[in-house]
């Protein structure tokens, strides 16, 4: 048994967030670990502190006062370890999602083989990718010298050569990212990720080693053509992140020795815990975790033998938003809204919410066009994060998400949300989930730092994950069949464990509730009709199925796979508003 859990460690756990900054404290209560408390601050990132040490000293501040225990010593230093007075904590963790996307400069070999890995492997961290350089590059060297001085990349992911396979055509990548940093300020020299051709290791130090700010290795992300292997190069661009984000944030330094290292990006934690989960659970279908943030959107995804980390950066509901319109419209943006709302007041939220990215929605129509921008974000992100699923993913069709079980979701848009029906309508109109699934709403945005806190302690993340810190919303049933509005498209019973039964005749267009409590479980049988796909096939029903219970209880969604929104904005809106007042969102 770990010494952790003979010695009841406390756990501190800070998220240094581009809105808020929270310190969490984990704890030993009644013999395992539990959530206690959290404190939140706005982020001291940005001016006029520019320091984000201030912002965790203010939330462990907050924290102080809802424990009614000292944190900070008199220096406003942490107290690490613990006293026997009480004060203090045993360990402290940190993560880390404020700051600027990293400028980052893709290198492959082949277009959609290594480059195409190299991207894969650049979007699962905070990175904007400001140029590709391959073997099909047609420009020539001095022009690619000339772009990469213009474009001034904070980092370079380097990908190419089968283990033992090319050299002469890395080295010859290699030549203008080296001549590049040579004429670059020492101070401006970007950080290098080589995950290529192992044996050219010595080659890549001499070529870019000393012209480079930090030069890392990992295995090879492309071992073969047909082999992609990305999470153990994952772990070492997290610490090339931290390292660069160290240079950035004033203050992180501070809290990175406070935390004796243990410092990681949020996204990469929050892709350790999927992984852990997906193995947990074992299910045949994936593992989905959506978390909508101030400084990005990450949709990470765990399958049976491989996991999927995305982070979108564009996708942020922070200060990226304006940028928002170079993906999208705002027609696009407010066909999700209930009210008659004019473009030019969304383009305003979008660069007011930019402005003061910890604001709250104050009146109907702001808490409107948060959840619309949320939505339309999230279904952008999903769209983008569909393309690397992996092929042998659980499916109905190739077209629509994977089937997933269960959903996770968190992030401030989606735990501030007044009411659980208003937060699982956002899930369900942007990630559009297929089949059956459970859905859980990690409403203290816990995910990234008990991923974080598995590095420091194994057992803390599977104790906390049971002790109900997270809310189930209930169970979906989300067909994918499409129908004349209003037509018969399947039928359901719910066995209670009391003997009761409830059941429901869900037609085309509608979403139906059928209750079941948090705690409680229940068998559910479903008939469908022809056409009709639940995740057994087209036709098949199923009878008897165990399902949980949660806040909403068991939630059909008769609306068709892709989700198809009429054309006219009166009945559009009318349609919007039924579903919600369905859901008790009002």
């Amino acid at each position: 048994m770990p010494t952790s859990i003979v010695t009841g460690n406390s756990l501190l756990a800070i998220d240094v967030g581009a809105a808020n900054t929270r310190a969490v404290l984990f704890d030993v209560i009644e013999g395992e670990y539990r959530f206690v408390a959290s404190g939140v601050a706005p982020s001291t990132a940005e001016s006029p502190v520019r320091d984000v040490s201030e912002g965790a000293r203010h939330a462990i501040q907050s924290l102080q006062g809802i424990l009614k225990k000292n944190l900070l010593d008199m220096s406003r230093g942490l107290i690490l370890p613990s006293q026997p007075d009480g004060s203090g904590v045993d360990s402290l963790v940190v993560t880390v999602s404020a700051g600027s996307a990293v400028r980052t400069l893709v290198v492959g070999l082949l277009k959609d083989v290594s480059l195409d890995s190299a991207r894969r492997l650049t979007e699962s961290t905070y990175t904007r990718v400001v140029d590709f350089i391959s073997l099909g590059d047609h420009r020539k060297p001095e022009q690619q010298i000339d772009s990469i001085l213009r474009t001034r990349p904070d980092m370079v992911v380097i990908a190419g050569g089968t283990d033992g396979g090319a050299s002469r055509s890395v080295q010859k990548l290699l030549d203008p990212i080296g001549l590049a940093s040579y004429f670059l300020p020492e101070e401006k020299r970007p950080a290098v990720l080589y995950a290529g051709n192992g044996k050219l290791a010595e080659e890549v130090k001499s070529l870019v080693g000393s012209l480079s700010s930090y030069l890392h290795f990992s295995s090879n992300i492309r071992p073969s053509l047909d082999t992609e292997d990305i999470p153990p190069a994952e772990s070492e661009l997290a610490q090339m992140f931290i390292k660069i984000r160290k240079k950035q944030l004033k203050g992180l330094d501070v809290l990175d020795n406070w935390a004796g290292g243990h410092t990681l990006p949020t996204a990469y934690a929050t892709g350790r815990m999927v992984r852990f989960l997906s193995n947990v659970y074992g299910s045949q279908k994936g593992l989905l975790s959506v978390d909508l943030g101030a400084s990005s959107t990450v949709i990470a995804a765990g399958f049976k033998n491989k996991s999927v980390l995305k982070v979108y950066p564009q996708f942020g509901q922070g200060e990226n938003l304006p940028g928002l319109l170079n993906h999208t419209s705002t027609e696009d943006i407010l066909r999700w809204s209930t009210l008659d709302i004019p473009p030019a007041t969304l383009v305003d939220y979008l660069h007011q919410k930019a402005l003061y990215p910890a604001t709250i929605p104050a009146t109907k129509e702001d808490l409107v066009l948060a959840q619309s921008v949320a939505k339309q974000a999230l279904f952008l992100a999903m769209q983008s994060a569909k393309r690397d699923f992996p092929r042998d993913a659980a499916i109905i069709k190739p077209t629509l998400a994977p089937l997933f079980d269960p959903i996770i979701a968190g992030g401030a848009t989606l735990s501030d949300a007044s009411r659980p029906g208003q937060s699982l309508l956002l899930l369900l109109d942007s990630v559009q989930p297929v089949g059956i699934a459970t859905v859980i709403l990690d409403q203290n945005n816990l995910m990234p730092l008990l991923g974080a806190a598995g590095s420091v302690n194994n057992l803390l993340p599977v104790q906390v994950l049971e002790s109900g810190a997270f809310l189930s919303i209930g169970t979906i049933i989300c067909p994918v069949v499409s129908a004349k509005y209003g037509a018969s498209i399947l039928k359901a019973r719910i066995a209670y464990e009391n003997g009761a039964e409830a059941g429901v005749d869900l037609k085309y267009g509608f979403l139906e509730i059928l209750p079941l409590k948090s705690g409680e479980t229940g068998r559910l049988t479903i008939q469908v009709g022809r056409g009709v796909d639940i995740g057994f096939g087209l036709g098949r029903g199923v009878k008897g199925l165990p399902i949980s219970g949660g806040a909403l209880g068991v939630v059909f969604d008769g609306r068709g796979r892709p989700l198809d929104m009429p054309s006219d904005p009166v009945r559009r809106r009318e349609l919007i508003k039924k579903w919600n007042w369905s859901l008790g969102g009002g």
